[in-house]
């Protein structure tokens, strides 16, 4: 008779299993820099100090980390209704749009502080629309989020095109991009909080985007834990029956989830375009709605999770940058396969180790010694 599964303390199903993946995540990866004849733990420390050893490697990695905490919320969101939101890079796409009208437009006129929540309610709203159109699919039509959120990538990515290249370019430009923004419309940079710490920081684009990330964090967590919504979307995703049995709308908390998912992946895009470009330009997502996926994946879909995968996320940006600097053997492709590892161990293969763990605490639990310990004392 096989040994039961038992149920994970938090600290194991949160920390332990997540920490397992991550370490053969790593140990793969090192191998694959074996392959090219260069030291794996040399290169590990390259990666680690290339983003934790300077001001300026921390500060790059809060950045990138921010655009990751954004998205990994968006699809953390729309999970726990039982969606699977692939669309959250096309939702960025259109939250870019949403900033860029705000920016054109206010610029000339009005101080950041002003244009600033202007644009985060543009950026909400615009990729909430943008959700919300595969959502009232799925809800009255029955289409599969999936594959309309993907599809919805790629008309939000020639959306973009087609008003980059033409209707937002600036006369006499030939780069696909608006106009650059005027002061009014620059985030003031973070970098002087990490220069409090003694370290320094020659240029790095850091601003207080992260600390709207942090709030939003800790308001999904006030939603999906603490409020009536947030208890009727978990409710819908464990058992879409019983939410039906209970009198939850189904179109109501698909087409809310959705919208909500949407509108933090908006977000996103305040953090490279009013913090570091200071325009619209093609492909200013960089793919950070897929990542999103394997950090909320990894962060278990809780907030507090989410906010350490994005940060571990934004480690392999900046010190993978780092690495391909110090070690040429080791190109952005490798770093590209360290991230894939990552990403798969985190993501696609999370439960691998799962019922190893699982046996093992069910082995040296009360309720299994106490057992044994009967059985041993009947023979």
């Amino acid at each position: 008779m096989s040994t039961p599964y038992a149920k994970l303390p938090a600290w194991a199903d949160y920390g332990l299993i997540p920490l397992i993946n991550l370490s053969v995540a790593f140990i793969v990866a090192g191998f694959v820099v074996m392959l090219v004849g260069e030291n794996p733990f040399r290169a590990a420390v390259i990666l680690v100090e290339g983003a934790f050893g300077k001001g300026t490697g921390i500060a790059f990695t809060l950045f990138y980390a921010t655009t990751f905490i954004f998205t990994g919320l968006s699809v953390a969101v729309a999970a726990h209704c039982s969606l699977f939101n692939i669309g959250t890079e096309g939702q960025a796409y259109i939250g870019g749009l949403g900033i860029a009208l705000v920016c054109l437009s206010f610029d000339s006129v009005l101080p950041w502080w002003v244009i600033f929540p202007i644009a985060i309610v543009a950026a909400a709203a615009f990729g909430a629309l943008w959700g919300l159109i595969p959502a009232y699919l799925q809800a009255k039509r029955g289409s599969h989020i999936v594959i309309t959120t993907i599809m919805f990538n790629f008309i939000a990515a020639s959306v973009m095109v087609y008003l980059l290249v033409g209707l937002l370019k600036p006369a006499g430009s030939q780069a696909p991009q608006t106009r650059n923004f005027l002061a009014g419309a620059e985030l003031p940079k973070l970098n002087w909080v990490i220069e409090l710490f003694g370290a320094k920081i020659r240029s790095a684009p850091l601003n207080i985007c992260f600390l709207l990330a942090l709030v939003m964090a800790f308001l999904v967590w006030l939603l999906i834990w603490r409020t009536r919504l947030g208890y009727e979307m978990r409710t819908y995703g464990h058992s879409p029956k019983a939410a039906r049995y209970a009198g939850i709308s189904e179109t109501r908390i698909i087409i809310t989830a959705m919208m909500i998912s949407g509108a933090l992946a908006g977000m996103m895009a305040l953090n490279p375009v009013m913090g570091d470009q200071h325009n619209v330009a093609i492909d200013f997502v960089s793919g950070a709605g897929y990542v999103g996926i394997a950090v909320a994946l990894m962060g278990r879909l809780h907030p507090v999770g989410i906010v350490l995968a994005a940060i571990l996320f934004g480690m392999l940006y900046q010190g993978g940058a780092e690495l391909a600097f110090e070690m040429p053997a080791i190109s952005r492709d490798m770093i590209v396969i360290i991230q894939g590892l990552v990403i798969l161990f985190a993501g696609a293969l999370e439960h691998m180790f799962r019922p190893y763990i699982q046996t093992l605490f069910a082995s040296f639990s009360p309720k299994s010694v106490g057992m044994q310990a009967v059985k041993g004392t009947g023979a």
